[in-house]
């Protein structure tokens, strides 16, 4: 369309006139990955049997661009991306910190773990209704979550792991699955829908969707110009809800124990987490007024859903209901980082969230490698003989029920002690009290089903170890794909145990991005300050110009008049 030239539009104003980097493409490489992946594998829908291990090498790419991600942003701080070539804040940005970054990649991680379990575990049925393509694009909103820097755009990928969560959870169409998927599905969406008009009365009160602008614009707000207490606390109501926090807890229970074990195993290790880390993103970096407001009644909410978790844990019978309890004792752990709200606070915070990734998805994986053998067992009546029939497996469990309860030499010891020293620093007694209590009986639950399970002898009514048969030898699990994801979960959930630092370090930074997070505004409006002054000095040079133009004709009038 032609322009009229004299009045020319100066698109510098609102748009990033310099190309991108091919280095910065890189951040977009997540979503592409898993969108194309799952795009694929329904064209190739007539070949089911190409389905697992596409989804397996899809999934090893996700990892390895998440830990270029990471490495680049210990590198160089906080890195992103506007998509649509417009300036922050009206373009759309993806921003990879500390945080996001170490999260993608252990989500990424744990999925292929799945995936690879999944090869063994997966009916061809299952697999040609769509299993595959839907573990991919729950990633892509998994991960989209983690890397977005939009508030509405969050909102958008919760969207899209909620509905290839759904597909994921009635896989199989069971009944048991159907009942399942209501009581999921009822409390996720009225917490997006929740979530979705907080977003838009924030919006109304601040006239921006980018969280770090958000931000900026939140502190230089005089007190009492938006009702922001109110906004932080439906955002905690909504972000509780969607990680099972208590009282709005229970859906969770009652809803992970009746799909697929690898689909309960993804979805414990990962979805509620989404919504601890909105939280702590929301709360601490663009609210952090509103989370000092809320920071008592979050300690309570994390003190109550500790408990709550452990002790429901311990009134099971059911194993993988014991395991969704388990889960929600975790995600009060992680509240109460947000609760204190110091820098070592939102770390342990972090760390545990990390913990609970790991060692909740290699959980229900080894316990699915055990009801393999024994058809589908649940109920701790049932169960036995475990340890003769694979001690491998039984120290594999053993390991993480100990990693689960905070236990040294595991990864769970250090972000419970982390949060146990800065609960006591900033005076919450009580709530440090509520983690090694929660702990203590959480090691009691899991302690009694590693005891039925594997300790004692045979299932009740049987004589012990008389009715037990080996489950399978050492050469069988190096054939066993099942084993394979679950060794290697435990070797990471060790390694960090033993070795914490790469993993601490990462956290201390994402923590301190959070609390003094500027170096995230810098990288998110960096290329706006660049271009800013771009076009002040060419205005600059121009009015130079235009001045030594007019002394020069100005000097020829002289010279014309004389």
């Amino acid at each position: 369309m032609a322009g009229n030239a004299d009045h020319a539009v100066d698109y510098a104003a609102g748009m990033l006139m310099a190309p991108t980097s091919l280095a910065d493409w890189l951040i977009v490489a997540p979503s592409l990955i898993t969108i194309i992946g799952g795009a694929s594998l329904v064209m190739l829908r007539y070949q089911a049997k190409w389905h697992g291990y596409l989804a397996c090498f899809y999934l090893a790419a996700l990892v390895l661009v998440d830990a270029l991600l990471l490495s680049r942003v210990m590198v160089e701080g906080p890195i992103t991306m506007t998509m649509g070539r417009w300036l922050p804040p009206f373009g759309i940005t993806l921003v990879v910190d500390a945080l996001g970054g170490l999260m993608a990649l252990i989500a990424a991680i744990v999925a292929l773990a799945v995936c690879v379990y999944s090869l063994a575990d997966i009916s061809v049925t299952s697999t040609r209704f769509g299993f595959y393509p839907a573990l991919l694009w729950m990633m892509t909103g998994i991960t989209g979550s983690f890397l977005t820097g939009d508030i509405f755009n969050l909102y958008v990928w919760f969207e899209v792991m909620l509905i290839s969560s759904f597909g994921l959870l009635i896989v199989d169409g069971e009944r048991i699955q159907l009942d399942g998927a209501m009581k999921y599905a009822v409390l996720n969406l009225m917490a997006t829908t929740l979530f979705l008009v907080t977003t838009g009365y924030l919006y109304g009160a601040v006239g921006s969707l980018n969280m770090a602008d958000i931000a900026l614009r939140l502190r230089e707000m005089p007190e009492g110009a938006a009702p922001m207490g109110t906004i932080a606390t439906l955002y905690l109501l909504a972000f509780s809800m969607k990680a099972a926090a208590f009282p709005v807890n229970f859906w969770l229970p009652a809803s992970y124990h009746t799909p697929k074990i690898v689909v309960s195993a993804i979805f414990a290790g990962l979805l509620t987490k989404v919504g601890v880390y909105a939280l702590i993103r929301t709360l601490v970096l663009v609210m952090p007024e509103g989370r000092d407001m809320l920071s008592d009644l979050i300690a309570w909410i994390a003190a109550l859903t500790m408990i709550v978790g452990a002790i429901g844990a311990l009134a099971q019978n059911d194993v993988r209901r014991t395991f969704g309890f388990l889960v929600v004792g975790g995600i009060g752990s992680s509240m109460v980082g947000v609760a204190v709200g110091t820098q070592d606070a939102i770390t342990g915070a972090i760390l545990y969230a990390v913990n609970s990734i790991l060692v909740m998805t290699a959980l229900y994986l080894a316990f699915g490698i055990l009801m393999r053998k024994n058809g589908g067992k649940v109920n701790l009546a049932d169960l036995g003989g475990g340890y003769r029939a694979s001690s491998w497996l039984s120290i594999l469990f053993l390991a993480l029920v100990f990693a689960a309860s905070g236990l040294p030499p595991f990864s769970g010891f250090w972000p419970k002690m982390v949060l146990v020293e800065s609960s006591l620093k900033e005076g919450y007694g009580w709530l440090a009290f509520s983690v090694l209590i929660s702990g203590f009986i959480t090691t009691i639950a899991m302690g009694r089903v590693w005891a039925h399970a594997f300790w004692r002898g045979g299932p009740i009514g049987t004589q012990d170890g008389r009715d037990a048969a080996p489950l399978y030898t050492l050469s069988e699990i190096v054939r066993r794909r099942v084993f394979v994801p679950v060794m290697a979960l435990v070797a990471m959930i060790v390694y960090i145990g033993v070795y914490p630092s790469p993993v601490f370090s990462v956290s201390q930074y994402g923590a301190a991005t959070l609390l003094k997070p500027d170096q995230y505004f810098d990288a998110v409006f960096g290329p706006v300050r660049a271009q800013e002054k771009e076009r002040a000095e060419a205005q600059a040079v121009e009015g130079h110009r235009l001045n030594e133009a007019s002394e020069n004709g100005a000097v020829q009038n002289s010279e014309g008049a004389h």
